[in-house]
Parts: C-alpha cells; structure tokens; sequence
C-alpha cells in the first residue's frame, strides 16, 4: 500500500470515508527490495499464469497476460523472481515498457481459492540471457524469447470479493472423475 497510495488518493479516500480503513499508511519507499514471504513465493510460483503491467515512455499504463505450465515463474533468491519469455504477438510493448522505466506490477490470481496477490517490482529484461540464468528459470527445454527478473519492491494480498471461482480443465477432470466413480462405482 506505500508505493499505490499517493496523496491524492489518500484524499479521495478522506473525501469518500475510507481512509480510516487503511491505518496510517505513509509515502513508501519505493527503492529497496523486499524480502518475498513462503506463503508469496507458494503463490507466485505455481500459478499458470498472471497479468503483468508496465508503464511506458510516455506515461500510459500497458497490461498484459504472461502465461505458461504452473510454476513457470521461478524464485531466484529472497528477494528476485523470473521466467523465460516465450514468443507471442512480438509486439514487445510489455518488455519496452519495462526496459525503458523498470517499473512493474503483476497480480496472480488463485481462482478456485478467490486468493490475490499483487506484487511490485523493478524488473530486468536480458534479451539474450546466460545459461546460468536459463538453467535457474528452468528453461533448458524451450525456446524462449529472453527472460525476465524482477526485484520485488512490495506485495499487497488483495479482498477476494468479486473474485469469480474458475477451474482448470484439469481440476475440473479431478472433479467429475470422483463424481462418477461415487455415482457409478468407476472412472
């Protein structure tokens, strides 16, 4: 909440009657890393997937989905997170964003537990990454298009509300299967 609440959103908040919902939170410092919890780094790193937002050159914000098999996104050490980047679009607005301000948000989302975690960060894109980085991220096996780390600067677990439950088509798999080995006796 340091680094998301500025002045003139803490007086909407004032103007709103909301302030007082969130203590005495004050301007953050947004330079230093933090050190990632277990219960962050369980979050983070076996979701499938997360929306990444960036900001650019201009100031206008971009968001995008980062998507791969659950787990993708690595701990690097306390502090550090990353993951191969794969070829999308190459459209690259995301990793220009990131290159030219460092900035980052991502929000990973556990939908079936209606469970969020926002994370702030300075992240790093290495074009042409080292094996050492490649092997960290687990990535030996596919082709990647870069890598990503970033320096956790703060974390916000987030209100489930409004959070809709969804399902993977593997859970749901795990779902009917017990369904119909207890309504007929067998998968």
């Amino acid at each position: 909440m340091e680094i998301a609440l500025t002045p003139t959103i803490m007086d909407l908040q004032e103007k709103k009657g909301s302030r007082g919902l969130y203590g005495d939170v004050a301007d953050g410092d947004h330079e230093h890393p933090i050190e990632l919890s277990d219960d962050e780094l369980q979050m983070i790193t076996t979701r499938d997937s997360f929306y990444m937002a960036t900001v650019s050159e201009t100031g206008w914000p971009y968001v995008q989905h980062r998507g791969g098999e659950p787990g993708f996104v690595k701990r690097l050490d306390a502090q550090t997170i990353g993951w191969a980047e794969r070829s999308g679009n190459r459209q690259y607005l995301g990793t220009g964003n990131l290159t030219a301000t460092e900035k980052v948000a991502m929000i990973f989302v556990d939908y079936p537990t209606r469970t969020r975690l926002k994370v702030y960060g300075k992240a790093v894109h290495h074009p042409e990454p080292s094996d050492e980085l490649i092997t960290a991220l687990g990535a030996e096996d596919i082709r990647t298009d870069g890598a990503i780390v970033v320096t956790a600067i703060g974390t916000n677990w987030n209100c489930p509300k409004y959070i809709t439950p969804r399902f993977t088509e593997a859970q749901m798999q795990g779902y009917i299967g017990s369904l119909h080995e207890r309504n007929f006796g067998y998968l």
